[in-house]
């Protein structure tokens, strides 16, 4: 019997490695298909965002269009009329209002201006005043992707827009964006009304949508500031967030 104890004692050790790999590759697999949901779902929104975008900048061209006509008829009637001071002064209440609503940002970029543009049209169609100052380099170097950029960009406008809404207050909700380069860097600072204090957990600021991991806009922004060795700083005050983030060029 005692001869047969070290025996014994291998085959337990032999099925104890066996049911720990198999433990191991059970977990890797679970851990593995929430990852894959969550990035489904992930996806799902970015797709469900996208298409709002396009459709408010549709709804806004067949806005323009609509206004273009009026405005036309009502020149050609002033005009028909002989009524040049009454055309004067509805040219001049025209550009003002032109002026007033022209939320077109021309950062130097397009591919910057696309996405910062796409981001302020859905952000004014959900009554959120946006004031932006961007100036980016019309071509990138080498070192810095402008799909990396266009990634922060989106998904902090995104983050901001979803934290204004929580706001019940219309008039409350505001975004500001500033873009340059400062010092050889590509300098973005963003600030955006909140409605209450945002979560941490263990120094970091976690997504109210998921609140037990840092959310998966927050954590795209983190590995692209990480991958060019970048700065990013998130902080909040009473009513207000702030993301600054600086990236070498």
């Amino acid at each position: 019997m005692a001869q047969g104890t070290p025996v014994i004692w291998i085959f337990a050790a032999i099925a104890a490695t066996v049911l720990l790999a198999a433990a191991v590759v059970i977990f890797r697999y679970a851990v593995g298909a929430l990852a894959d949901r969550r990035t489904l779902r992930y996806q799902s929104e970015l797709l469900q965002k996208h298409c709002e975008e396009v459709q408010n900048m549709y709804r806004q061209t067949r806005g323009w269009r609509h206004d273009y006509h009026n405005h036309i008829q009502t020149m050609k009637a002033h005009l028909a009329m002989g009524r040049l001071k009454e055309l004067e002064a509805y040219l001049n209440e025209l550009d003002q209002d032109l002026t007033t609503v022209d939320t077109v940002i021309k950062t130097g970029n397009v591919m910057v201006d696309a996405i910062l543009n796409s981001k302020i049209s859905v952000a004014a169609s959900k009554g959120i005043a946006v004031e932006a100052k961007a100036v980016v380099p019309e071509k990138l170097d080498t070192a810095l992707s402008e799909v990396d950029v266009c990634l922060i960009i989106g998904n902090l406008m995104d983050n901001a827009i979803e934290a204004c809404m929580r706001i019940r207050q219309e008039g409350q909700r505001f975004i500001r964006v500033y873009m340059d380069i400062l010092k050889g860097q590509l300098y973005i600072y963003m600030i955006n009304a909140i409605g209450e204090n945002p979560k941490k957990v263990g120094g970091v600021y976690v997504s109210e949508k998921n609140t037990d991991g840092h959310g998966f806009g927050l954590m795209r922004i983190d590995k692209v500031v990480d991958k060019y060795h970048g700065y990013l700083e998130r902080q909040h005050e009473e009513g207000v967030f702030a993301t600054e983030i600086m990236l070498p060029l």
